[in-house]
């Protein structure tokens, strides 16, 4: 028995010693060579997160190798693991368990990534076997054993002298990452570049230099898309795409293409950041500041953080590009680590169609659901129409008409909507069904809908424009092309279909609702959103907004690097990420009244705690804030935790480091 009680768990010293023979088990020969292996075993436990020595029987030392996948016994049940590498003793005293098998000899786990896994264990304060089964897809043995592509017949194209044409310092750029030299860049995209050949650009003056690059996307509906724009710019065969939502045979083909060297290039969403390319020379990222990019499994890493961190390791260009511009982006920008690739205003100022922004009313009156100028201009157009709508379903907010009271469900006190116009009322919560509601405070049944979705949307539209085909988007049904001609299309942010030419109008309808969610980066994510819709506008087309004029000056003066300095002074003000680190920590009150006592770092200000889900009031939130310069401190801190809870087998505490919302 091991020291920390697990069984056959011990570790040899010199000379290397057998375990001992038992009728079940025959006492195996140890390998001829390096005969110890450092095994990484998928515990889950975070007190034995560390690795453990392993005896290399003679029989599997040719398959053994470092970066593969194996079996082995561990408190007394076969685990999974993977070989870290071969020594020739072991530092422990005792004997070694051997190997119980060798699963595959392909080398999958690279040391980078390992070395990249033991950097956001640090980071997000979570367990490398959570961030390997991140980084690592799930083995698919005929895709293993497939043959290898063959290399691309045709010459590698030569890079376009007039890429990016209306960019100061784009040549400069470029040419760095030609020469192998630093390049870091964020790039305001305008909406008259193609996103997808922007980066692809970048990526071919990276070929050029003899290394590789890894992109991402937030979304997997842009990954067709990109990739024929991909294949067309750097040739075929010379790039994978790698989603975490292809079938296990077409994420592990494009994994291990990457591994073992046979394409330079990975395309792909936030699954691809942990792609093994060799020679890293570039990572790049598309709106870098889309949530989609934040990883919902422990220990929640951020895709650009994770990319940012192989680029500082190897020395790789950064290129961050989009339509708006995230606050992190603008800090790398004034920090001199990045360059700001943005065009000149009056290019910027040309390229984009600047949008009316009106409140609604009419000569003082109250404001309409649907404005004046949004019907003229729609029902002027004779081409296709986008309206972004903040919600997606039918009445997605309802109140008692009377009294104004939020209706409430009796069972657990969520929210009731409608889900269409002849659905009885449910719970947004339990979906439990509200038939015959009435208003507790003054016994109304009647109902009124201060927040509608784009389904009661698209009912006023068809109402108004009888004469237009009417096309929803959002939620289940995400369409991702439309065809040209005389349509409405109602979409949720984020799931804005495109069209060839552009919208005749944009219209961007409750913006004020976009702005009243309690988050803080509302702002930043708001105005994202709208960037990118009015990004989709035709050249010639038009532009509205619906809300305060006080509150949209960024959209008016189509302004996105503007509007990122101020939300970054705000977060400097504030001490928020990037310039504080900020963890947050769930569990039951008895749990964080303990842990909102301990000792952190010297200047952790610890806030809370406060109810976590209004679901479930059991569950409260302590936020713990610190300098980014006791950061690693306070990770440090909070993995120790998780270790003593483990240890003594109490139940996990959630921890977020950095998290988008809080």
């Amino acid at each position: 028995m091991a020291d920390d009680g697990q069984l056959d768990l011990g570790m040899v010293a010199e000379p290397v010693r057998k375990p001992a023979a038992t009728p079940s088990r025959p006492l195996p020969d140890p390998a001829p060579e390096l005969p110890v292996a450092r095994v990484q075993v998928d515990t889950g436990l975070a007190h034995l997160d560390r690795p453990f020595d392993y005896l290399v029987p003679a029989t599997l030392h040719e398959a053994a190798v470092p970066g593969s996948r194996v079996k082995v016994r561990f408190a007394g049940r076969r685990t999974d693991g993977f070989l870290l590498e071969r020594v020739a003793a072991s530092d422990h005293e005792g004997a070694l368990a051997p190997l119980v098998k060798v699963v595959s000899p392909e080398p999958v786990l690279a040391p980078e990534i390992v070395a990249l896994a033991h950097a956001v264990v640090d980071r997000w304060a979570g367990t490398t076997s959570d961030v390997l089964r991140l980084a690592i897809p799930p083995r698919h043995a005929r895709t293993e054993a497939r043959d290898r592509p063959a290399a691309p017949a045709e010459a590698l194209p030569a890079p376009d002298p007039e890429a990016w044409p209306d960019v100061p310092g784009a040549a400069a750029f470029l040419g760095a990452l030609r020469d192998r030299r630093p390049a870091r860049g964020v790039r305001s995209v305008l909406p008259t570049e193609d996103p997808a050949e922007v980066v692809a650009r970048a990526v071919l003056a990276t070929l050029h230099a003899g290394r590789g690059a890894v992109v991402c996307v937030p979304d997997a509906t842009d990954l067709d898309r990109w990739h024929a724009v991909f294949t067309s710019v750097l040739g075929g065969g010379r790039h994978v795409v790698l989603s975490a939502g292809q079938g296990p045979a077409a994420r592990y083909r494009a994994f291990l293409a990457a591994r073992r060297g046979d394409v330079p290039v990975v395309l792909g969403t936030r699954a691809a950041a942990w792609a093994p390319v060799h020679d890293l020379g570039l990572v790049a990222m598309w709106d870098d500041g889309d949530d989609l990019f934040a990883e919902p499994r422990a220990p929640y890493p951020h895709a650009r953080e994770i990319l940012l961190t192989r680029a500082v390791e190897h020395d790789a260009g950064v290129l961050l590009a989009g339509h708006a511009r995230s606050a992190e982006a603008q800090a790398l920008v004034d920090s001199g680590w990045c360059v700001d690739l943005t065009a000149d205003d009056d290019v910027r100022r040309a390229a984009w169609v600047r949008p009316n922004v009106t409140d609604g009313s009419t000569h003082g009156s109250a404001p309409a659901r649907l404005p004046t100028e949004v019907f003229r201009a729609v029902r002027e157009s004779e081409g296709t129409v986008l309206v972004q709508v903040p919600r997606r379903g039918y009445r997605a907010s309802l109140s008692c008409q009377s009294c104004r009271e939020p209706a409430r469900c009796r069972a657990c006190a969520g929210p009731l909507v409608q889900l269409s116009s002849k659905a009885t009322l449910v719970c947004r919560w339990c979906a439990t069904p509200a038939p015959d509601w009435s208003c507790p405070s003054c016994g109304s049944a009647r109902l009124r809908a201060p927040v509608v979705g784009q389904l009661r949307t698209a009912e006023e539209y068809a109402k108004a424009f009888p004469d237009h085909e009417i096309v929803t988007s959002g939620g289940d049904s995400v369409l991702s092309e439309v065809e040209p001609g005389r349509r409405i299309v109602l979409a949720t942010p984020g799931a804005e279909p495109r069209v060839a030419g552009g919208y005749a109008v944009v219209v961007l309808m409750d913006t004020w609702l976009a702005l009243g969610r309690d988050d803080v980066r509302v702002v930043e994510e708001a105005h994202r959103r709208w960037f990118n819709a009015l990004a989709m506008a035709a050249p010639t087309g038009r532009s509205i907004a619906v809300g305060d004029p006080a509150t949209l000056q960024a959209l008016v003066r189509v302004d996105p690097v503007g509007l990122a300095r101020r939300e970054l002074e705000q977060r400097r003000d504030t001490h928020l990420p990037p310039f504080g680190r900020l963890a947050t920590l769930e569990a039951s009150s008895q749990v964080l009244s303990v842990l909102a006592g301990r000792p952190w770092t010297p200047h952790t200000e610890v806030l809370g705690p406060v109810a976590a889900d209004p679901r479930d009031p059991t569950v409260e939130r302590l936020v713990l804030r610190a300098p980014r310069s006791e950061g690693a401190a306070l990770s440090a801190g909070l993995r120790a935790v998780s270790a003593e809870r483990s240890a003594a087998k109490e139940s996990p505490v959630r921890v977020q480091v950095d998290p988008l919302t809080f």
